[in-house]
């Protein structure tokens, strides 16, 4: 008899070797939640949430140029990235058809037939565009219920699916130039520094990266995850998501860590401060666990916008704290590179922080 992890290797290659993703599970009539998504059951934790009269911010950004409301968005973006490290925008000057479009073309593109996207099916990190479930399906201990279209952007035009062609360029250019640029400028004001401080001479717009999530509905949502809890190797990260809901963030409740939803807000988007930032602001701003629980209803659609440091870039960079007048550094500089090997050598251990390798 084949002792399991002999077992789980070979359910996890048979499953990588269709192509067709946990989406091609649920098209086959799967009534079961394979073994190889079962998580343990300490970071489930699905049951009913403690009452809490917590709320992820919402903040109109539309006010950041009329000079007499300026202050007042400036001061809920800098506590909300001080204290919770998470809050929705609207007035972004993202336009709703941006938004629409970009997500209706990657359930386009992912709800294709499993040959059409095969071409796409990789796990070569060297390629800019690369379709999977699971980017960590070999490491992890556990598999994840959803699938991901992953966009370097900006890659050749003919690497990109026809789906996403002309829709995820635009959208990625919009929200870097639109959301992204607006969002540092306050938040290197927040540092003390000039607008322009962050994006210009810290490198953090250059280099953006999508992560396009499907989660599709889950027969035993009790058992697995959509997305484990993490925290994120970027500066930024602006996430777009449909109607369906799953995301939660884990905060401080009364001295107690707990999960909150992140319920879908009509026209917003998601904003939560990343590793590097938290390095680069010397604890001033907070990179916070998040995770996305499965659903029996679905599919679930979320786009992910990484604000990096472009690949290249990532040996050389060096992520070195702001530390204000009177204040001590918390990190040692590093660089990019450092901070995302670190990053992925402690993924999947709840709780540990990449940056606790680099504090002073």
């Amino acid at each position: 008899m084949a002792s399991a992890q002999p077992l789980r290797a070979l359910n996890l290659k048979a499953f990588d070797e269709t192509r067709a993703g946990v989406k091609g599970l649920v098209d086959a009539g799967v009534t079961a939640v394979p073994s190889i998504f079962h998580h343990p059951p300490e970071s489930l934790a699905h049951g009913a949430p403690r009452p809490h009269r917590f709320t992820v911010p919402v903040i109109n950004l539309s006010s950041v140029v009329e000079s007499a409301k300026r202050a007042e968005v400036f001061a809920q973006v800098r506590a909300a990235a001080e204290t919770f490290g998470f809050f929705q925008v609207v007035g972004h000057g993202v336009p709703e058809a941006a938004t629409s479009a970009m997500l209706a073309a990657v359930r386009g593109f992912i709800e294709e037939p499993v040959e059409a996207k095969a071409p796409y099916y990789t796990r070569d990190t060297g390629r800019r565009v690369r379709y999977q479930s699971n980017l960590d399906l070999f490491q992890s201990t556990a598999a994840n219920w959803r699938d991901t279209l992953f966009m370097e952007m900006p890659p050749a035009p003919e690497e990109l699916p026809a789906a996403c062609r002309l829709v995820a360029p635009e959208y990625a250019r919009l929200v870097q130039q639109r959301l992204g640029r607006t969002l540092l400028g306050l938040l290197s004001e927040a540092l003390g520094r000039r607008p322009g401080h962050l994006e210009e001479e810290r490198g953090c717009l250059d280099g953006v990266s999508l992560a396009c999530h499907y989660y599709p509905a889950c027969p035993e949502p009790q058992l697995t995850l959509g997305t484990p809890r993490h925290t994120d190797a970027s500066f930024l990260t602006v996430l777009l998501q449909d109607a369906v809901g799953g995301l939660q963030v884990l905060v401080d409740l009364d001295g107690a860590a707990a999960w909150v939803d992140v319920p879908p807000v009509a026209g917003a988007l998601v904003v939560n401060v990343g590793d590097f930032l938290q390095l680069m602001s010397n604890d001033r701003f907070k990179s916070v666990e998040h995770r996305v629980v499965s659903n029996g209803v679905g599919p679930r659609v979320s786009v992910a916008c990484f604000f990096r440091t472009d690949r290249a870039a990532a040996p050389t960079r060096v992520l070195a704290p702001i530390v204000a007048d009177g204040d001590q550094p918390q990190y040692r500089s590093a660089t990019v590179e450092e901070v995302v090997r670190q990053y992925y050598k402690v993924k999947g251990l709840a709780g540990v922080s990449a940056l606790q390798h680099f504090r002073l």
